[in-house]
């Protein structure tokens, strides 16, 4: 998944020395990112008569998969991918042409300059969301559009296992092993969110949900794939929750 820690303050060096660790996955299944891309690119339709050219920021850019995944599908647009992680970039640039190494609390952009934001699996990462979502808010234009994209904490399979009394995947109590629920890849998350939570959260901030959908999980076990599938066109029992809002 897409990984970035990004905090007000500098976090921990525990903290940096893990995202910087090459071992931690940095990008995001595949149907995940269609299904954003897809979403943005009817968000933003196609490029102007008059030819300018719109930016999008892929914050947390990670590797770059997303970014390249997206930008066949939105031609005449500029896709700039932000991280701090010196060795996810070299990664992305291979794969994009625009990267720039910032931190998420001191973007280098101007107020109002971007036309769109990719915020994919970043969030659950961050020590302090808030100062992030104000960040993001300031670098959009009003009316400008925001695609979040997290882990969903009542996804269909973790309401069993807490019924079982099962740690929930995608949580995490450490960030040396996995402890006390299914899987082995320790991944850095922060912060779990229901389709709910994230409805209001982001609204809290300053934004206008358009839509929230529901996208697989590459992590579920094969057997269970379908049902995966089948828990997308309900968002709230979705792997993954994909959040188009608008900034207000």
């Amino acid at each position: 998944m897409t990984t970035t820690s990004t905090t007000t303050t500098p976090p921990r060096t525990e903290l940096r020395d893990f995202y910087e660790n090459p071992a931690v996955p940095v990008a995001s299944g595949t149907p995940r990112t269609l299904r954003q891309a897809h979403l943005l690119a009817t968000a933003l339709g196609p490029p102007t008569p008059s030819g300018h050219t719109r930016t999008i920021l892929d914050i947390g850019c990670g590797d770059g998969t997303a970014a390249a995944t997206t930008a066949p599908l939105l031609p005449g647009h500029r896709i700039i991918g932000v991280d701090w992680s010196q060795d996810a970039l070299k990664r992305a640039h291979t794969r994009i042409p625009y990267t720039l190494r910032a931190e998420l609390n001191s973007l280098p952009f101007r107020d109002g300059s971007a036309d769109a934001v990719l915020f994919s699996e970043v969030i659950e990462h961050l020590v302090d969301p808030d100062a992030a979502l104000d960040e993001i808010r300031r670098v959009l234009r009003p009316g400008g559009h925001l695609m979040l994209s997290t882990p969903n904490l009542a996804a269909w399979y973790n309401r069993a296992l807490l019924l079982a009394g099962v740690q929930p995947v995608f949580s995490e109590v450490s960030l040396r092993a996995i402890h006390g629920r299914p899987g082995r890849e320790v991944v850095g998350h922060l912060r779990l969110y229901t389709a709910r939570a994230l409805r209001e959260y982001v609204t809290a901030a300053g934004f206008e949900v358009v839509r929230l959908k529901g996208a697989p999980f590459h992590g579920v076990p094969r057997p269970l794939r379908p049902l995966d599938r089948l828990a997308c066109s309900r968002a709230p029992l979705a792997s993954i929750l994909l959040l188009h809002a608008r900034r207000t």
